[in-house]
């Protein structure tokens, strides 16, 4: 019950580590130290017995998936008064899955929070309250545990299936600690997921659940004949604008029709560990956090579909000798190719980290004149990337973007690395180092065409590999050994072996032994009262 307790507390952790990046360079989250009813009083006892002389923070969170509705326009609760105007702004609701955190506190008051490992299918936050996930595992030390605790979930369809669908998924959670030597053991706290498939954004709930949205565009920066037309378009459309009109909706079992889905198995993985410091017997802190996805679809399944493939796996490691000079963080950025068909479209990397995908809607001029599968849909990306290679209407293609209206951009990003050092002070002198940072961000964002009253910035966003790594290390690095103990015994000294003997070594003993004896019988004698002898005279009638 105790470990199932916290299973909620590491969920939030996660959620909390993967969407807020200001908040880097801060120690994980554990429970305070309660201070007395009396300031007078003394202070708490110190601990009996052994106790181990390493100190060492880390922490590593790895979300596979993170779909937020409305980003950053619910304020963050906090018990301190005057702080909510201060913290950065919530989403109104996050929907994470794949989630793996691993979670390393020396200093923590509960002796359970030393380290945690902990592995969740998912996690929801509305407005940043969390309700409990089911299915997750989690592990606290100590007590030490030999071996990890593993899930295997195969989700039954819910009422978040319209922003997500997920296959089998399985993951394990491993937290050691010692009683002794506290973090110097190995593996310290090690968590990971694996997804068979997922799908993302099946629908748009921020966008209006109709086509007709006659009257509601009052604040469209269009000219009424373009507004007039749009609205005409819109209603002409096989399906709701949340469904982007129809491309959303597809095979429940496949995927197809989800604005993102990842059709082959997918991993996260998040470490904390101790690593040999060069030309010192002491430890360093690692915390790693690392991804394995092969690649995405963009609109499977629709005449629009494209595919994004993972060249580069990200991975994210930050390391804490206690000293600046020395620590170091460690990131292999992704790179990613939008593709449709055999044309790559665009390469995603640190020097090219954007791209842009409009969502329009083809005025009658141009609808009558695309393909059948074409004519009742929104057109995605660039039209002569979507049109077969025979159309007649191709060499036009650099002219037809004025027969359209864009309502819309999927913006495709890069979240560069985000890291923040310093020296610390409390709860020991050293040094930490944070870093934060995305596979993949996909945006839906509105255009002023687009004017429903009310409407957010951004419609959703959808955030691939999100990766934080924390780790902090006194100054000289954590000393593994124990303190308090009582001091180890002295090893008896060693015995010299008896001399061999000999006729001649006998005589000696048994010649003093002997006259030892004669000796005390003479003493025994000559202390003994003496007795007079009286000699029997024979009688006279006896004789002859």
């Amino acid at each position: 019950m105790r470990r199932s307790a916290l299973a909620m507390p590491a969920v939030v952790a996660v959620l909390a580590l993967v969407s807020a990046p200001a908040v880097l360079a801060q120690p994980p989250a554990t429970t305070p130290i309660p201070a007395p009813k009396d300031p007078n009083a003394p202070p708490a006892s110190a601990p009996n017995g052994p106790q181990p002389l390493g100190h060492a923070i880390g922490d590593a969170g790895t979300a596979l998936s993170m779909i937020r509705l409305l980003p950053a326009s619910a304020p963050t609760n906090t018990i301190l008064p005057g702080y909510s105007d201060k913290l950065p702004k919530q989403s109104a609701l996050e929907v994470g899955f794949g989630l793996s955190s691993a979670q390393v506190n020396s200093e923590s008051y509960l002796a359970t929070e030393h380290s945690i490992a902990q592995a969740s299918p998912g996690g929801v936050a509305v407005q940043g309250k969390s309700p409990q996930s089911p299915g997750a595992v989690a592990q606290t030390s100590p007590p030490d545990n030999e071996k990890p605790m593993t899930f295997g979930l195969n989700p039954p369809q819910t009422p978040l299936d319209a922003l997500v669908r997920v296959g089998l998924m399985n993951g394990s959670a491993h937290a050691r600690w010692s009683e002794t030597l506290g973090p110097c053991v190995t593996p310290l706290s090690d968590a990971s997921t694996s997804v068979a498939s997922l799908s993302l954004l099946n629908a748009i709930p921020t966008l209006p659940g109709t086509n007709d949205l006659t009257g509601k565009l009052t604040e469209s920066k269009l000219s009424p004949d373009q507004l007039t037309a749009l609205t005409d378009q819109l209603k002409a459309l096989p399906g709701p604008l949340a469904e982007l009109g129809g491309l959303l909706p597809g095979p429940a079992n496949k995927g197809d029709g989800s604005l993102i889905s990842l059709p082959n198995t997918l991993s996260t993985r998040s470490v904390v560990e101790l690593v040999d410091l060069p030309g010192s017997a002491n430890k360093a802190v690692r915390s790693t956090s690392t991804l394995q996805v092969a690649s995405l679809n963009l609109l499977g399944g629709t005449p629009f579909a494209m595919s994004i493939n993972v060249v580069s796996q990200p991975t994210l490691q930050v390391t804490s000798t206690g000293d600046a000079k020395t620590s170091t963080v460690k990131y292999v950025a992704p790179v990613l190719q939008v593709k449709q068909g055999d044309k790559v479209l665009y390469t995603l990397d640190a020097a090219h980290p954007t791209f842009d995908v409009p969502i329009g809607i083809p005025l009658p001029s141009l609808s009558n004149q695309l393909p059948d599968a074409m004519k009742k849909l929104p057109l995605i990306g660039d039209l002569a990337n979507a049109l077969p290679k025979d159309s007649p209407l191709l060499p036009k293609a650099g002219e037809l973007n004025q027969f359209k209206l864009d309502i819309g951009v999927f913006r495709l990003s890069i979240a560069g690395l985000q890291q923040k050092a310093e020296d610390m002070t409390q709860p020991f002198k050293g040094h930490q180092l944070a870093a934060s940072a995305r596979m993949l961000d996909l945006q839906v964002l509105p255009t002023q065409a687009l004017g429903l009253p009310g409407l957010p910035s951004a419609l959703a966003q959808v955030s691939l590999g999100e990766q934080v790594a924390r780790a902090a290390a006194p100054t000289g690095g954590v000393v593994c050994g124990t303190a308090g103990g009582p001091p180890p015994a002295k090893a008896p000294a060693p015995k010299e072996p008896p001399l061999a003997y000999t006729s001649a070594y006998q005589a000696i003993p048994m010649f003093w032994t002997g006259t030892t004896l004669l000796l005390l019988g003479v003493i025994m004698v000559a202390a003994l009262p003496q007795r007079r002898i009286r000699r029997v005279q024979p009688s006279s009638e006896s004789q002859p």
